[in-house]
């Protein structure tokens, strides 16, 4: 089960991502992010996962981006 704090240092990657990435829309954004982030479902050890799925957001919209 995903803790409370997990998903708001989930969103506040979201919200991150959105200021740095303007040109992707945030739907677009959210759902990046939401994806990278169930690539853990299930997985015991959480403390990093924030920071995780933050670095494979910002590869895969970097792509989108050019």
């Amino acid at each position: 089960m995903v803790e409370a704090s997990e998903w708001l240092a989930i969103q506040q990657v979201v919200d991150r991502l959105k200021q740095s990435y303007p040109a992707v829309s945030g739907d677009t954004v959210a759902t990046v992010v939401h994806h990278d982030h169930a690539r853990f479902d299930g997985r015991p050890i959480r403390d990093f996962v924030p920071l995780f799925v933050e670095r494979s957001a910002r590869q895969e919209l970097r792509k989108t981006t050019g």
